[in-house]
């Protein structure tokens, strides 16, 4: 029997006595694998919950300044509408619109307020133009809206007056909301009296109370 060349043996392949020994892997670098990981989660979540809470900080404010806006022109509307025919609802909604000192003059003056306009027999509707936020104090609960009106007064045997006016209305948070604590005309040329956006035009409906008022601010003398 002939016999291979030991060139020959040397080119036939060897096989594996013993299974190949698993792959080892250094175990700082696995730790430092799991610590980057984990670094990188913890900034991802970081950063969701900053931008979460910013953003959640922006609606809140926002929500406020539309209701502060809300307050300031329904309470300007309310304490210049006025109808003589209905005077305890119209003087009913001047004082749940108002707080503090504003509200106890109302109340001091009531009686003679009502007698003035009963017999003046006067009707005065208030239409809100525009509304906007001058300012907002979350945490002394402070806050001032700048109101346009028009008003109109209806008196017996006269034709209907139209006044337009600007205003501006200081407003208190309470445990009832915001209310008037201040109302005033507006400075001539005042530049907080531009419209910031947020108002929605005529959006009084003019017959949310009934009242009489010239347009100046504050509760008008009957006429």
């Amino acid at each position: 029997m002939a016999q291979l060349p030991r060139a020959a043996f040397r080119a036939l392949p060897r096989t594996a006595s013993r299974a190949a020994a698993p792959l080892r892997r250094n175990p700082l670098l696995t730790a430092a694998s799991a610590l980057a990981a984990s670094a990188a989660a913890l900034a991802l979540w970081s950063g969701t919950s900053w931008y979460a809470a910013a953003h959640d900080g922006a609606a809140h404010f926002a929500h406020e300044r539309d209701l502060v806006r809300a307050a300031g022109e329904q309470g300007a509307q309310n304490l210049n509408t006025l109808d003589h025919r209905d005077l305890r609802r119209g003087l009913d909604a001047w004082e749940e619109s108002t707080t503090g000192s504003l509200r106890e003059q109302l109340r001091e003056g009531r009686s003679a307020f009502e007698k003035q306009v009963r017999e003046a027999k006067t009707v005065t509707t208030a239409t809100v133009l525009s509304g906007a936020v001058t300012e907002l104090d979350e945490r002394a609960g402070k806050a001032g809206v700048m109101v346009a009106l028009r008003v109109t007064v209806n008196a017996p045997k006269a034709e209907p007056v139209d006044k337009e006016n600007r205003l501006l209305a200081e407003l208190t948070r309470t445990a009832h909301g915001w209310k008037l604590s201040g109302l005033g005309q507006a400075p001539f040329g005042d530049s907080a009296a531009q419209d910031d956006g947020s108002g929605d035009g005529e959006s009084g409906d003019g017959e949310s109370g009934d009242g009489d008022g010239d347009g100046d601010g504050s509760p008008a003398d009957g006429e």
